[in-house]
């Protein structure tokens, strides 16, 4: 019954979804024009809040429990699994004070309104995942930008989305980069539970009544001990995964 449900209620999130992509995609580039970073970092964070609103059609509720002082004023490293692609709009709105950066593929990088302008402009970083030694050093890049800048790499060291919610291994590559380079970082591990949920059924219908979860764990400071963090970070983020319970 919940599907057939589905099928009706996913046209009128696709329209909202759609819709505020293509009215923010001019005014993010209004932002950047006239007050730059600034500018465009205010928009992308009200962009993102949007999307999320648009899931409430569907019925999707988010809980951000984050217990934890994290500094604003220091560089980050946000390790977490990946589920679907609406763990990013939360990530983005929760952590604004943060001003987090993404590792994204290249094809993101054109084609989607919004998306793609403030991937290609606002401080993430496009790979190709066919070109492991390209992806590296761009990851590298971003690693030296928040060391500079103090502000917050966001990577899903997975690689991949899980489509069941289960967690898959770590790859330890581009999280030892970002360590490498930004030495200063603090590494902030986060469990996500729930978004898969959202498209178990593929791309339509969606899911309805999500209830998406982000728990932030206790930050740790990167001693150096690049795969001794990478097990640490695995851990913390693995506990926190209700299907792996």
């Amino acid at each position: 019954m919940q599907k057939i449900l589905s099928y009706i209620v996913t046209p009128f999130f696709f329209l909202a979804f759609g819709m505020t992509l293509l009215v923010f995609h001019p005014i993010l580039w209004l932002s950047l024009k006239l007050f730059g970073y600034p500018g465009i970092k205010k928009t992308v964070s009200l962009l993102n809040l949007c999307l999320m609103r648009s899931t409430n059609i569907l019925g999707t509720t988010y809980r951000f429990t984050n217990p934890h002082n994290i500094p604003t004023d220091r560089p980050l490293i946000v390790v977490t699994n990946h589920q679907s692609m609406y763990d990013i709009p939360p990530i983005i709105w929760y952590m604004r004070k943060h001003h987090p950066k993404f590792v994204s593929k290249k094809e993101l990088g054109k084609g989607i309104p919004s998306v793609s302008y403030n991937l290609r402009h606002g401080g993430s970083v496009l790979i190709d995942r066919k070109d492991a030694k390209g992806s590296i050093m761009e990851i590298g890049k971003l690693g030296t930008y928040i060391e500079k800048y103090s502000r917050t790499a966001v990577i899903f060291p997975e690689g991949t989305r899980s489509r069941d919610g289960h967690p898959r291994p770590f790859k330890p590559m581009g999280l030892k980069m970002l360590m490498k380079k930004a030495p200063s970082a603090l590494i902030v591990p986060i469990s996500i539970n729930n978004s898969w949920k959202l498209v178990q059924y593929g791309k339509f219908p969606m899911g309805l009544g999500t209830k998406v979860s982000f728990d932030v764990h206790e930050p740790f400071e990167n001693d150096g001990d690049f795969d001794g963090l990478l097990a640490k970070a695995e851990a913390a983020v693995v506990s926190g995964i209700n299907s792996f319970k």
